[in-house]
């Protein structure tokens, strides 16, 4: 077992995907320990720091990469594997911001009210009770969170040599924050460019379904992938598999229009994995599909699409490779 180690410095984190050189290279099968930042840069220490007077726009959500994986090729599928995610400080935060979240005007939704108060909010973290700690800003309610910490951007280059701001999720991946993306989670991305050039970051040491405020329990993180390469297996969007369920996502503007590429994408994987034509898989998934909102903040909307594993009767997704990943984790814990 081959481990690597990506620890970026200040000054080194990238903000698009594309057109960056590797700062590693690994081969499939290869396990990454990564550090990665919060989506602050680490610059909001307290409340009173707003992330409007200390963080521009073009410096938020920094990631960790690109990581070029030998002998990926376009029309490849690269499996990301989340072996462990654990917050790398004491604290998380999460704020409202100006002209950002589901339900506050924007640039793109744009109304007459004024904007939102910006407001933060620090959480304390308690690795040995896993929790953090909600508190109030106005009143002395308190509550304790259960940790469930998720990488809320991962993605590869976009193809045609095109390079995204890292906010905008797509086919690429990217900004999708969707809580699916926790330890035991593989990550299948399509391959665009030789080397996929794989980066990740926007930690949360938790986050609701559709991140409707805008932020999580944004945090910098201690990560372990194990990465794979899947050869001609591309997808046209990034799919997700952990041990009861496999996922599709879309992400686009209008919301609609990312929960039908979810499902149409869900629907075609069910009848790759069944063997049942398109209409049939389309009953199956319409009875048994889950529809949970990755987010609806982000410059495009993110839907996530899922199907309990056990309808597929014993069918395995890309020949076994999530049982192949979770097989290498344990023995990365193990040693």
């Amino acid at each position: 077992m081959v481990v690597h180690k990506l620890a970026p410095q200040p000054g080194e984190y990238s903000y698009v995907f594309g057109g960056r050189e590797p700062m590693i290279s690994i081969k499939p099968g290869d396990i990454v320990e990564v550090s990665t930042e919060d989506c602050f840069g680490g610059r909001v220490t307290s409340p009173d720091r707003l992330p409007s007077e200390v963080v521009p726009f073009n410096e938020m959500n920094p990631v960790s990469g690109p990581i070029q994986v030998e002998g990926a090729e376009p029309g490849d599928m690269l499996a990301v594997h989340f072996v462990s995610i654990v917050p790398a400080r004491k604290y998380a935060v999460s704020c409202v911001l100006p002209q950002f979240g589901a339900l506050t005007g924007t640039r793109e939704t744009a109304m007459l009210n004024e904007s939102l108060e910006e407001r933060v909010w620090f959480y304390d973290i308690d690795l040995e009770s896993w929790t953090a700690s909600f508190k109030a800003r106005n009143s002395d309610y308190r509550l304790q969170l259960p940790l469930d910490p998720m990488h809320g951007t991962v993605g590869v280059a976009p193809a045609g040599g095109e390079v995204r701001l890292v906010m905008t999720p797509s086919t690429h991946g990217g900004n999708m924050d969707t809580p699916e993306a926790r330890t035991g989670t593989t990550l299948y991305l399509p391959v665009n460019v030789a080397g996929a050039m794989l980066s990740l970051g926007d930690g949360h040491a938790r986050q609701g379904e559709g991140e409707v405020c805008g932020t999580g329990l944004e945090s910098a993180m201690n990560s372990v992938i194990a990465v794979d390469l899947i050869k001609e297996g591309a997808a046209a969007w990034p799919r997700l598999e952990n041990d009861d369920y496999i996922m599709s996502t879309g992400s686009t503007r209008p919301l609609e229009d990312a929960y039908r590429i979810s499902q149409k994408d869900l629907i075609a994987w069910t009848s790759d994995l069944t063997g049942m034509d398109m209409l049939d898989s389309y009953q199956l998934v319409s009875q048994m599909g889950l529809s949970p909102a990755a987010n609806v903040c982000d410059p495009n909307y993110t839907m996530v699409a899922k199907l309990p594993k056990w309808t597929l009767q014993g069918a395995q997704a890309y020949g076994g490779a999530h049982s192949r990943l979770r097989k290498t984790a344990e023995d990365y814990s193990s040693r």
